[in-house]
């Protein structure tokens, strides 16, 4: 096992909720920050690290933005997927007050998800790139009138205590990551519970879609997720990016796709991998 395969990489600086994604789910690894997704995406095809956690929808935010366009473009392959239960906390120099407080920094999606909280001390939000980034510049400062959103693991990292935990509006607030590599990693076809992830194109004719959603439904594949966004500036044709229950190589979803290809430009798979246990948990 070389260096790389040691290394997780992830988007934000440390303590990012991607950085709390990857040590829970490998612990043994040694988390990358990047500074931008196709820092992430590069790391792991250059070598650099072994794997990528790559976030891809919020449970209160929706989907993450560009994330959708840069999955194919990367050449890596989904070899998993983890859901995050994202614990906000109010995080301030040590000593600090709740009632001194006048500014809170963050994400903007942290402080959108923590709205009541704001409202309810009276401050003002400030925009970062990501939560441990405004943490850290909380730490840098040394200012006791301001705080900052982020996670446990930021406050630890930058020496901030927790002034309030869990103070986001919703409890089921959870972000779902998928985790890359540079090869795929196929699963037995026999396993239980698999996702196949995969993006294509349909054909600019009438009811294009709802003819290449016709081999799913004829067929009896669950697609859990269908999302469309445009592609190479043209606003005729929509890229879709897909998951359905199952493996390639079942027979189901063998013919489901076999008929997608008949109305599409291009079908392609971006990786097949076990459902997380998260899914059946809350179904």
């Amino acid at each position: 096992m070389s260096k790389a395969d040691k290394i997780i990489a992830f988007q934000g600086a440390p303590g990012a909720y991607s950085d709390l994604a990857c040590r829970n789910v490998h612990p043994d690894m040694e988390t990358l920050p990047c500074h931008t997704f196709e820092e992430a995406f590069a790391a792991v095809a250059d070598g650099k690290a072994g794997l990528a956690m790559i976030p891809i929808d919020n449970s209160v935010a929706g989907r993450v933005a560009d994330i959708h366009h840069l999955l194919p473009e990367s050449n890596l392959h989904i070899i998993g997927e983890h859901f995050q239960r994202v614990d906000h906390h109010l995080l301030a120099l040590p000593g600090a007050k709740i009632a001194d407080l006048t500014h809170v920094h963050s994400h903007v999606h942290a402080l959108n998800q923590c709205r009541n909280v704001i409202r309810e001390l009276g401050l003002e939000p400030v925009v970062y790139a990501d939560t441990a980034a405004g943490a850290a510049m909380i730490a840098d400062r040394g200012e006791a009138g301001h705080a900052a959103i982020a996670s446990e693991l930021a406050g630890k990292i930058y020496g901030l205590e927790s002034l309030r935990a869990n103070i986001e509006d919703a409890e089921h607030n959870t972000t779902r990551f998928l985790i890359m590599a540079k090869k795929p990693v196929i699963p037995d076809p026999t396993s239980k519970a698999l996702i196949t992830s995969f993006v294509f194109t349909v054909r600019n004719v009438p009811a294009a879609l709802f003819k290449a959603m016709g081999g799913f439904a004829t067929n009896g594949v669950n697609m859990t997720k269908l999302e469309s966004y445009l592609v190479g500036g043209s606003f005729q044709a929509a890229q879709f990016y897909a998951e359905i229950e199952g493996h390639p190589e079942h027979d189901n979803v063998r013919l489901a796709l076999e008929e997608l290809d008949f109305f599409t430009h291009r079908v392609k798979v971006l990786g097949v991998f076990p459902a997380a246990d998260f899914r059946r948990e809350n179904d």
